[in-house]
């Protein structure tokens, strides 16, 4: 893909110590050279395509997925145009993903929290998105940010430094980009197909271990379950609430967060695949901590349980880790004689409660759950000691196919990491792609792309945020 790519033949200084030099040929201009702000209303609902900002790119949503939101609501929207650039610049501090850029392909209307640009006449629009993607990707961005959460708005864009090649060199980068995401987008979907392959092998295995056990010759009776069939005859049938000493509801606004702290904040991204993950947490104030703990401190042992942004996802809390729940997050205090977390936590992915929690999440992009309807959720209930074994003949059935998922999903995030350095490298004039890009066939059509759009490993919190 770099093959034959070499630096300019001559650069000059850029005065950025992050950007280094850059080709001496480029212009090296201020934000507002570049973007406009732009900010047109929507009163009168004279605009009605609903857009949002998704895994660092702009789509129209759909009219079933736009819960919670009545017509009137949209008075309160901006107007976006085609070609305009679209930025989250909230919290930057507390949101460690990047991905808050995109541009738009259509017109229509988008929250008003987001900022909107509009790229001037020395810059086309898609190279334009390419630069502020650069700055979010290298989190150079967050040098920008002002107030005590790093927010970004359009008087740090005003003073970004832009650097600007001339126009038809513009047209070659992003020629070249488009071609080269094509083909990293290709390579990830077919090692996502693979995970998708080897976790329906690993969920075959937890679905037939914890709803007929181990043993197949074991009498068994109805569950009362018609799309469950039989369970073994000596096992129990009951409300999840029967096997929790607690259940307990999170507090239901975003704690504050503090670079370096060691008191974590898990937000749902955090809780995946039935694993907890360090990434989808942060840090806050031990005055926070104190009050987001009220209700229940989580400690080893208990389970973590998403009741939304997506409903379902389950973990077992480890040792030696000190957090406090973020929202949408629900703690399980177990009654340890009864149940095994993480007997509990394959029931959750493989037993009854997935079938209610896929129901309740059909036609809606945040499938939610309340707290009755947690409670109420089904469990099967060998005796104690079978869950135990049950539980390490799943960890044993499904370590190859972990080991294999591991290997897909670091061969995803290096290739993620290649973009991130190619595109950057690319943008900041590192490497000269005029003459590839002259070579490169034509691109294909908007539709097809948009057709093969990839989204990132992990899946991104990514609300709508309301004016």
């Amino acid at each position: 893909m770099i093959d034959g790519l070499k630096p300019y033949a001559e650069y000059k200084e850029s005065g950025q110590e992050w950007l280094g030099g850059v080709p001496a040929h480029w212009d090296l201009k201020p934000g507002h050279a570049a973007f406009a702000k732009r900010k047109e209303s929507n009163l009168g609902m004279k605009e009605k395509t609903v857009l949002s900002l998704s895994y660092g790119r702009i789509k129209v949503k759909a009219t079933d997925k736009q819960h919670g939101l009545v017509p009137e609501s949209y008075e309160t929207y901006q107007v976006v145009n085609e070609g305009n650039v679209i930025i989250r610049g909230t919290d930057l501090q507390n949101d460690h993903t990047s991905l808050r850029i995109g541009l738009s392909r259509n017109r229509g209307i988008i929250s008003s929290a987001y900022l909107c640009l509009e790229a001037q006449p020395t810059i086309t629009p898609d190279y334009g998105y390419q630069i502020l993607n650069v700055f979010d990707l290298t989190k150079a961005i967050y040098r920008y940010g002002s107030g005590l959460r790093q927010n970004l708005d359009h008087g740090e864009i005003k003073r970004l430094p832009i650097f600007l090649p001339p126009l038809d060199e513009q047209a070659a980068i992003v020629r070249f980009l488009d071609n080269a995401n094509r083909k990293i987008d290709g390579f990830i979907r077919a090692k996502r197909k693979l995970i998708g392959l080897l976790n329906e092998q690993k969920q075959a295995i937890i679905h037939r271990a914890v709803t007929r056990g181990l043993h197949p010759d074991v009498p068994l009776k109805p569950s009362g379950i018609p799309w469950l069939g039989d369970i073994p005859k000596h096992w129990e049938v009951l409300a999840l609430k029967r096997v929790l000493r607690r259940l307990i509801d999170c507090e239901h606004k975003t704690a504050p967060a503090a670079e370096g702290s060691g008191l974590r904040v898990v937000r749902t991204t955090g809780i995946r695949h039935g694993r907890l993950q360090f990434h989808g947490t942060y840090g806050t104030t031990p005055e926070a901590f104190k009050q987001w703990t009220r209700r229940g401190l989580p400690e080893a042992g208990d389970v973590l349980f998403t009741r939304e942004a997506p409903a379902g996802e389950a973990c077992v809390m480890p040792e030696g880790i000190t957090l406090c729940m973020g929202q949408r997050t629900v703690l399980m205090k177990l009654r340890a004689n009864r149940i095994n977390a993480h007997f509990l936590v394959h029931s959750i992915y493989g037993g009854p409660p997935r079938t209610a929690i896929t129901l309740a999440s059909q036609g809606s992009t945040v499938g939610h759950f309340n707290m009755s309807d947690i409670g109420a959720l089904t469990v099967f209930l060998p005796p104690h000691a079978e869950q135990v074994v049950i539980v390490e003949a799943i960890e044993r059935d499904a370590e190859p196919l972990n080991t294999a998922i591991a290997r897909t999903e670091r061969e995803i995030a290096l290739m993620q990491e290649y973009r991130t350095r190619l595109t950057s490298d690319i943008v900041t004039g590192k490497l000269d792609v005029r003459e590839a890009a002259a070579h490169l066939p034509a691109p294909p059509t908007a539709a097809v792309t948009e057709a093969t759009a990839d989204e990132p490993l992990e899946e991104i919190e990514t609300e709508e945020i309301e004016a």
